[in-house]
Formats: structure tokens, sequence, C-alpha cells
């Protein structure tokens, strides 16, 4: 019976001295995250902390956060890992929403631990990192630094009491459409999750996996987890505000795997890589959100040696499906298959399931299928439903798919994002990838506006390359490869588009 913590425990013993986390200009072995993670472990329980209690860990990606992560799982309780971005109201909503027993946060931000500690009765201590003050600000509650536990405690681990179906953590959703849910994620769902990832992946131990994404966001979170898995190297970077300077570590590194999105893929799609030796990357993923066809075809010829996966997932499931990279070139628009281990098919409104070339949900049935919605029960039975199998759930995933005759599915759209405009439903992502066919488009979204005669009409936002392409260049071609009913009746030319946290356009903002 494996828990998420033995990831890192069963390292620490089979290769102490390993690197296991290049992070913040440090080089750590796996037997040296043991030993911090078990001293915060014991500091956590110390002050009060115990088995089920929810620990909120407010830090960017660094090795505290991944200290911070086995720590609170050593010591049997739930890690909850808020966005090091997210703003004082939010943050007060999340912890008092899971009512987390403890909050790390770092002390330059001081001012706002005040805040949240002082609205949020459920906390017991306060952990704060980095070099700041060691005594707490006036009405904190108990207040200890990162830097004295790492001093003070004891390297030997707690005693476990947790077992597989005990929680892991909590991730919450970015809320887009309302207040963020915690989907409970139990040890065995990120076991089994982790394996059947590795498992197509065919990761090694040998493997260098460069993680630039936030590990709030479960797709960088899982790489921390995988790599630890199979007892690899990850390098973790803040974010990829510098790609030139990632670059440069990855050659330094000589990074295997590289785990994107694709407002990633688009930078690099911009960047001449000649003076970078990458020849050691072995393979490529995305995810968060489908990749353009022409896109695909620029990041294959840019690394012609390194394999890539495209996949598809959401935070309910972890990972749902994955295109066998054989796959790649006769169906490039596909996400793929079921990932080993599960089963998906497609349900109509009335829960008929549907067979090739019709439009559907896709549901999900497998032990990545996560516990539900922190006490949310209402939103859960939506979401999560009896399956085949008496007392099992299934994840309805409000996505709509396609299926081809041999099986492989391609993305339409979220249920809620179809636009009905002249009586006909259309899918916003059929029309970004015709925009995408455009080689100076970088990024692309389309959503319905309020229109009195059309009932929604469809607008484009399109990011272009150096001003290159008109408004009224992009229509012509929209007139050239779509039916009437498709065209967009306003298209924005932008600078950017806005993002959620995990990379994804943030199309709630554009309406």
């Amino acid at each position: 019976m494996l828990l998420v913590n033995n990831f890192l425990e069963q390292n620490a013993i089979r290769t102490p001295d390993k690197i296991a986390l290049v992070c913040d200009g440090q080089r750590l072995s796996y037997a040296e995250i043991d030993q911090m993670a078990n001293r915060l472990a014991n500091a956590l329980q110390e002050h009060g902390v115990a088995r089920g209690d929810r620990v909120v860990l407010f830090l960017p990606n660094s090795v505290e956060l991944v200290v911070g992560i086995f720590g609170v799982l050593k010591a049997n309780a739930v890690f909850v890992i808020a966005n090091s971005s997210m703003k004082q109201d939010k943050l007060l909503y999340l912890v008092n929403n899971c009512r987390a027993a403890a909050f790390v946060a770092s002390v330059s931000k001081a001012t706002l631990i005040t805040e949240i500690v002082t609205g949020a009765p459920s906390i017991k201590v306060t952990v704060v990192t980095d070099t700041g003050p060691k005594r707490p600000p006036a009405g904190n509650r108990c207040w200890i630094a990162f830097d004295e536990i790492q001093q003070e405690y004891p390297t030997t681990c707690p005693t476990r009491q947790n077992i597989d179906q005990d929680l892991a953590c909590l991730i919450y959703t970015s809320g887009s459409t309302g207040d963020p849910k915690g989907v409970m994620s139990a040890h065995a769902n990120v076991v089994f999750a982790a394996s059947s990832i590795i498992s197509y992946l065919q990761n090694v131990a040998d493997d260098v996996v460069i993680n630039v994404l936030p590990l709030s966001f479960d797709y960088g979170l899982y790489q921390l987890l995988m790599v630890f898995k199979f007892g690899g190297t990850l390098v973790l970077e803040r974010s990829f505000t510098y790609p030139v300077q990632v670059l440069k570590t990855m050659e330094r590194e000589k990074v295997t795997g590289l785990p994107g999105v694709p407002t990633l893929f688009s930078l690099l799609l911009q960047i001449d890589l000649s003076p970078y030796r990458l020849d050691h990357l072995r393979y490529i993923t995305n995810t968060a959100a489908a990749l353009p066809a022409s896109h695909i075809l620029q990041i294959r010829r840019m690394f012609p040696d390194a394999t890539l996966f495209s996949m598809y997932g959401l935070t309910e499931t972890k990972r749902t499906l994955y295109l066998p990279p054989e796959q790649l070139e006769s169906r490039p628009d596909s996400v793929g298959i079921a990932i080993p281990g599960t089963e998906v098919w497609l349900e109509d409104e009335q829960g008929q399931r549907l067979g090739p070339h019709q439009v559907g949900e896709l549901v999900i049935r497998g032990g990545h299928v996560m516990r539900g919605y922190w006490e949310a029960p209402e939103a859960t039975a939506a979401r999560f439903r009896p399956g085949p199998v008496a007392g099992e759930r299934i994840c309805y995933s409000g996505d709509l798919f396609r299926m081809d005759a041999e099986g492989y599915l391609y993305f339409v759209g979220r249920k809620d994002d179809i636009i009905k405009s002249r009586g006909e439903k259309v899918a916003p992502k059929e029309i970004e990838s015709v925009l995408y066919q455009l080689p100076d488009v970088l990024e692309a979204a389309v959503i319905g506006v309020d229109d009195p005669i059309l009932g929604q009409a469809i607008k484009a936002f399109v990011v272009v390359h150096n001003g290159s392409l008109s408004e009224q260049s992009i229509l012509l071609h929209c007139r050239t490869h779509l039916e009437d009913y498709m065209m967009p009746k306003f298209v924005e030319i932008c600078d950017s588009l806005p993002k959620t946290s995990s990379g994804k356009i943030k199309k709630t903002e554009l309406a």
C-alpha cells in the first residue's frame, strides 16, 4: 500500500545521494529533502497539526514548497497549495473553506499573513520562510520560522497513520465560474494517476524533467510527484518569464523531459533555438488546452529528436487521455485514447452512449477519479455519479468530444462554451483551429457575444506576430475556410490574452 510520501522515502533509501531537486541555485539529494521534510512534519505535529488536517502552502515554486508538500504528508495531513499570486480575499476564502490548521508563507508577506491568520480561526500555527523577523506581528498566533525548524527539530520520520484511502491533497479549481472548489485527491488516486502517466511516458531514473509551471497547478504538481516516484531529477523554475535563462538551464542540466502548455509553446516558437544544445530532450508533453495542429508541426520541426505527447485532463481526474506518439502524424488534432488502466466513453444528454462521429460529453472511469469536491455535496453529485459497479463513482467531464472510427477522441469544446448563432451550435475550437492555420497567429480565442438578431455573434480575439495581420486579412482567411454560420462577426487584435495561473486562456474575462 503506497502513499505519496513514500515516493520520496523509498528513493531516500535506495539512492540517498542522488540529486532529486535543482532549484534556486541549490542541488538537493533525496536524503536531504527527506530529512528536511521530516523536520517540518515533526514541527507541525508538535504545534497541533493532526491526521487529516489541512495545511495551506502559499509559496512560489521553491525548495520550501517541495519540502512543505512532503512534510505535510509525513505529518499525516493534507496539503493545499495556493498560487503565490492569489489575492487576499480569494486566499482567505480558500483557507476558511478547507479550515486550515496551518499556514505556510514567505515572511515577506507578513502583512498579508496577519490578515489571513486574523480572519481564519482554524489556523493553529504559521510557518514563515525566507529571512525576516522571527517574532510574529501583534495579534498573530503561534509563528515559527522554517530555517529554525531545520535547525531544531529531529530528522526521524513521524509514525505513519494514513492509509491510501486518506486524502493527500486538495487541489482547488480556478473558479472562473464561481468560488473555487477543492478537488479531494486520496493517496490512492495520486499514486494511480502518477503510475499510469509514467507508464506511457516510459520514464526512467535517468530522466531530468524541467518544470516551469506552478505547483499549485496539478500539471505542475505531478511533475514533482512523478519524478520523485520514478527516482529522477526535477529542475524546478519559478516560471517561463525569462525563456532564454530556462533554455540555458535545460542545456546545462541536460533536460530530457519538457512539460508545457500552449502559451509556453507559443513563446518557444518565436525563439531561435540554434544557440542551445538541447539534444538530450527525449520527450515533450502538452495539456491544459489542445495544441493547434500548426503548432504541433512547428514543435516537431524545432525538436526533431523529441517525442511529443498531446494529452487532455481535468483536475477531477488528473490525466484522462493521451495520444500515442506514433498517431501524431495521422491525427494531429486528436488528444487520443484513455490513459492506461482507465475507461472513457461519450454520452448524449439523455445518458445514452454514443458511437463514432457523434458529439457527446466525455465520461471517465478509473482509479484516478477523485473523491469529489470538499464539502460541496451538490456539486459533487452533479460531476461524480454512480458507475457500472455498485459503489463506484465515474466523472462527467463537462467537455464535449467526438470519436473517430478507431476510437480516438477529439476535443470539441466545453458544454457551457458552445455558441448558439443563427440557430446553429458552433464550437469555438473549430474556429480557433482555422485561425491558428495563419502562420503569424500566436494565440486565438473565440467567444459568443449577445446579438439582437443572431442570438449570439461570434467574436475572435487574436494575438499576432509583429502586427503582421489585419482584421480584414483574418476575416478573409475565415471566409475561405468556414461555413457562413461559423464566420466571426468581430475580430479584435490584442497584445495578449488573459490567462489563468495554469496558462489557460481565460475566456470569462474576454466576455
